[in-house]
């Protein structure tokens, strides 16, 4: 199969999956409503780095690692989800309060949660085994010993170019002026309701953990 066509092949996989609704998109849409442009910015380019990170890791062997390791996807799988639940849990009981002064003055765990959107958006990634599945079942199968390194390096690129572009969409949009208007005094509700997402994420992930990974 020629170059282009495995390309059309796989990036017709990856695109609609990256635009469907995920943790990934729930950390940009959080970050950019509750901080500003900057910080959906930074979040966006967390996770186009933890989707980088992965997607080299599937072309150099991870899937065959986790399919030959089952206990080992498990166990990625199982963290992964506890950790999202755990995210989420913090991030709805940071919002906890009037909304005002939610709003004038954020709370000191809140303002823990939101020290670092750049690290934010690189570990929710990092956490959600959803990714090392996609990139396991669709990027492993198409590169085999023969790929060219160039080949694999730009598919490598394009994954992160299609992420930067896609999120920074969102992160725009989310952030613009009619947008934060409309939801100024609502932030403590997007903290929840990113919270909640997060934990049935999570929760979803768990009860996902025991089907097993396939090269």
């Amino acid at each position: 199969m020629s170059p282009i066509l495995i390309l059309a092949s796989v990036f017709a996989i990856f695109i609609p999956a990256l635009m469907l609704p995920g943790p990934d998109f729930i950390a940009v849409v959080r970050s950019s409503m509750t901080r500003g442009t900057a910080a959906g910015l930074m979040t966006t380019l967390g996770v186009t780095l933890g989707l980088g990170m992965y997607a080299s890791l599937s072309l150099l062997g991870l899937s065959a690692v986790l399919a030959e390791y089952q206990w080992l996807a498990w166990g990625v799988r199982v963290l992964g989800g506890c950790y999202l639940i755990y995210l989420g849990i913090r991030l709805f009981l940071a919002s906890r309060g009037k909304p005002q002064e939610i709003v004038i003055q954020e709370s000191a765990e809140a303002g823990r949660l939101r020290g670092n959107p750049l690290l934010f958006g690189f570990l929710v990634t990092l956490t959600n085994p959803k990714a090392i599945v996609l990139f396991a079942s669709v990027f492993a199968p198409a590169v085999s010993a023969g790929t060219p390194l160039w080949f694999m390096g730009l598919m490598v690129a394009l994954v992160m170019a299609s992420s930067l572009l896609w999120y920074t969409i969102v992160s725009l949009f989310m952030s613009s002026g009619p947008v934060m208007r409309r939801f100024r005094n609502a932030q403590h509700w997007i903290e929840r309701l990113a919270g909640v997402c997060f934990v049935a994420i999570g929760g979803r992930i768990l009860a996902d953990a025991r089907n097993p990974v396939t090269p």
